[in-house]
Order: structure tokens, then sequence, then C-alpha cells
């Protein structure tokens, strides 16, 4: 199914955008509770829970590199040509999505969820990496690509919603000490995931395929000697390795790891600090998580504002917001009053506001990326650019999970228990309150000098599309050569050379604009 004659509607944004209720419920179900659950009624310890994540990722985060440019390439074989180069992995990924119930089994042993959650990661990515791709597959204007985006976050930050709010139904309805709650939730959401994966595949659609590639797949594939093969793997670690040439790419990627992992963090500890430093219920600290329902709206209203005001100011913004909202919850802990529940409930909806404008943000601005890196490379490498993300962040959140998971241990967290020492508690609270802000401070500051935006970007492929139909280098506007050289972080003389092989090599980065 190609993009000829297609437009991206309400209805195919909201199709397309359905695969991010798993993307974005299932990693906040691992996220919230995982750990929770592992410590408290698997009986596993802090620092074997949290490898498990860690380990996973990691191996996964390895796989991610290579699907990347496997499904780039996926349209030399047969089943590339009959169901897309990208969404054959949808097509098939979709029944694998029940393996997301194994996870949720008590009584296995520590190396039955190390292998359980190794697959699900793995299926994810197979399925994750390819859709991602698809706004820049399906339309090159910069408002259908948005369209796409915006639902695609509506219905991720719904799927946050579920994500925290059925958990916390559950075990209310079945009780605080039932693990029955853990896997009928798990049940619930695999089922669910499976029709939202198959769905996306069913409404969207790939670019055609151009000369170069359909001249490609007319060559004949011969047999590779052992010496070209990991000649083969050497030259793709140096495409990825490429991606961090382009500067817009590697602020972007900046503040995607460093804003995620902070909510990470925040979403890994908040049930610990509710239940053990505020002495409140799980079930209610699944309430608090799941006031991430003001995202529904919140989104829709990210989706107008980053077309207004840019990405950067949606940015500051939304750190911002959650770091106001992290300081109100320290002043809970410090100082408790007789309204802790209705404070820590506002409190917990104004952060999702932020929470769900950070999530929002960064998928909004990644279709645009790979037009920038065309302007260099003169090649579409989406599937890179969406395995070095995938990549990068899998390995943050393994790193960052499993030094939660040793500074918990270290700190004197005591498995299983529903009381913990005053040690314990000290260690959640450092964890939840600087961890966070921390890493949130760092994406600020990378934050306010992005410049990718509707107009930025609107200039910028006009040049291109200028350079493309043969206009003379020496006929840019001073305007177009500096947003050229800013996004790129090349001089503008360096770009766009005669044959794509020559494009890397001839563009070199200006020191004063990387």
């Amino acid at each position: 199914m190609t993009r000829k004659n297609r437009k991206v509607t309400i209805p195919v944004s909201i199709g397309y955008g359905m695969t991010d209720i798993m993307g974005g419920g299932a990693f906040t179900v691992i996220g919230a509770w995982l750990l929770f659950y592992y410590t408290t009624f698997v009986g596993l310890s802090p620092l074997q829970a949290a490898s498990i994540v860690a380990i996973a990722r990691i191996v996964d985060a390895v796989v991610s590199l290579f699907m990347g440019s496997f499904t780039d390439h996926f349209y030399k074989n047969y089943f590339g040509k009959k169901f897309g180069r990208r969404r054959f992995f949808l097509l098939i990924g979709a029944p694998l999505m029940l393996v997301y119930i194994l996870l949720w089994l008590n009584g296995m042993n520590f190396w039955f969820y190390l292998a359980v959650y190794l697959a699900f990661e793995i299926i994810a990515a197979m399925v994750l990496i390819p859709w991602e791709t698809l706004p820049s597959e399906m339309t090159k204007d910069f408002n259908d690509r948005t369209k796409l985006s915006t639902c695609r976050m509506f219905l991720s930050a719904s799927g946050t919603f579920l994500a925290t709010f059925i958990p916390g139904l559950l075990i209310g309805w079945l009780g605080e000490k039932n693990a029955d709650a853990y896997l009928i939730n798990g049940i619930v959401f695999a089922v669910l995931f499976m029709f939202c994966v198959f769905l996306s595949w069913k409404v969207t659609w790939e670019r055609e395929l151009t000369p170069e590639m359909l001249a490609e797949m007319e060559k004949t594939e011969k047999a590779k000697s052992m010496a070209q093969q990991l000649s083969g793997i050497g030259k793709l670690f140096k495409d990825y390795a490429s991606t961090l040439k382009v500067r817009a790419f590697r602020k972007h990627l900046a503040i995607y790891l460093f804003s995620f992992t902070a909510k990470d963090v925040y979403n890994t500890v908040f049930v610990f600090f509710c239940v053990y430093c505020l002495n409140v219920s799980s079930s209610l600290a699944g309430t608090l998580l799941s006031m991430s329902i003001v995202g529904l709206p919140v989104t829709l209203i990210a989706g107008v504002a980053i077309i207004k005001y840019g990405p950067a100011r949606l940015y500051v913004f939304a750190y911002s917001l959650m770091m106001l909202c992290l300081g109100g919850f320290f002043l809970v802990y410090q100082f408790p009053t007789e309204n802790k529940v209705l404070l820590l409930v506002i409190l917990a909806g104004v952060y999702q506001i932020g929470r769900c404008v950070l999530e929002f943000t960064p998928w909004n601005v990644f279709p645009f990326i790979p037009d920038i890196d065309e302007m260099i490379t003169r090649q579409r490498r989406e599937g890179l650019f969406a395995a070095v993300m995938t990549f990068s962040r899998k390995t943050t959140v393994a790193i960052a999970t499993f030094a939660v998971g040793l500074l918990l241990q270290s700190g004197g967290f005591v498995k299983g228990s529903q009381v913990q020492p005053q040690e314990a508690i000290n260690t959640i609270v450092m964890l939840l309150f600087v961890g966070t802000v921390g890493l949130l401070l760092v994406a600020l500051w990378q934050a306010l000098t992005f410049h990718l935006n509707k107009r930025t970007h609107r200039i910028f492929v006009e040049e291109m599309d200028r350079l493309k139909a043969n206009g003379l280098k020496q006929n840019v506007t001073p305007e177009a050569r500096h947003i050229v050289e800013d996004l790129t972080g090349y001089r503008y003389d360096d770009l766009w050379s005669e044959t794509p092989a020559k494009a890397m090599k001839s563009a070199t980065p200006s020191s004063s604009l990387s």
C-alpha cells in the first residue's frame, strides 16, 4: 500500500496511533508496577528485579540497532515486496503481543522472568521501530505529520492512563495482597495490544520505492565472504554513528533521553514513595498515577501549541511544571497535613500535564530529523534514526532501572516487608527528587538551544527542494543558509554533494556550529 493518492485523515491518524497504546501502556505498567510486583509478591530482591529489566533491555537495545537497518532494506525480499518493508512487522507482531501475559505469572524463578521479559522487549522493538518510521513514509507535509503524531500521542496518553488506572482499580477490587490483580491486568492489556497493532497495520501505507531502490532489487545478490560480512557489519555501525553527526538529532536525542529517563525514575520510584514514605496504599498510588488522564485533552492542545510555538517552548513548559510539582511532593512528605490526599491528587494531576507534554514533543519532532539528514547524505534513513533512538532509550532506561534497584538494595530496602528502615526511606526520597530533577535540568539545558520548528523546517525543505530541482547553491538566501547550517551542524557549501556516496565524505562538521 503506497502513499500515492492517499490522504492522512483523522481516522487514518487514529489507526496509525493505536500502536502507541501498546508503546505507552505496556512500558508504563512495567515502569510503575513490575519492580514493586517482583519484590512484593514474587520474592525477588530489588537488585534481581532491576537486573531483569536492565539485562533484557541491553540485549534488546543491540537487537534494535540491527532492526532499523533491516527494515530499511527489507523491500528487497518476498515478504517486503508483498507486505511492505515496515508494515510486515506490525502484521506478525500483533499476535505475539500475548507474550505480555507471561510477565505477570506468579511463582516462577528469576530466569523465567528474564527470558519472558527479553522476549517481549524484542517483540516490542520489532513492532515499534518500523512503526515509528511510518509518518515519514506516509507524507512529507508538516501538518499531516503533526496530525499523525498528535493522534499517536493522544492514544499514548490514553494507554498511559489505562496502564495506571486499571491496575489501581484491580488492586482496590481484589485486595492489596492479591497477586491475581496483576495477572488479570496483564491479560487485559495483552489482548488490547494485539488489537491495536493489527489495526495500525490495516490503515497505514508506505512511500513509493525510489528508482535507486528498484534498480537495487534487480541486482543478483552474490554470496559474501566472511570478510565482506564483517565489513558490512562495520559499515552498519558507521552508519549508526553517522546519525550523531546531525546537530539537530544530537540535541533531540539528548533532550529525549534525559527527559524520558527522568520520567522513568519517577514512575519506578513513585509507588515505593507512596507506600513506604507517605504511608498510603498502593491502590491510591495507582490512582495518583492514573491522573495521567489529564493528558488526553492536553495532547490535543499540545498539537496546536507545537505548530504555533515550536518544540523548545513546550519543553521548557513541561520541565518547569514537573519540577514545580516534585517540589510540592517533597513539601507534602516533609510537612504532613490532614489534607494530604487532596494535595497529592492535585499535584499528581498537574505533574501529568507536564509529563504528557514531555512525551508528546520528541515524537512529534522525530519525523523531521530524516529530512535534515537527507541534506547531508542525500539518502532516506528513517530506519537508522529510529533504531538509534530505540537503542539509546533502552540502554539508558536499563542503566537507570538497574541503578534504582542497586541503590534501593544498598539503601537497606527489605523485600516483602511492609515497613522499611529509615535509611531505605531516605534512599527512595533522594531517588525521586534529586534523580528526577537533575535529569530534567540537563534536558532543559539542551532544549533552550533547539531551533527545529514549523518555520525552520519549511525553509529547510524548500531549500532542499530547490537544490533537487538543480538550483545553484550560490543563490541560497542568507536565512536559508543559516537555518541549514544550524540544523545540520555543517557548512552550507559542504552539503548536497553530487552523489550520496560522496555526501558524508565531502561534508565536514563546523566546530562553530556543532
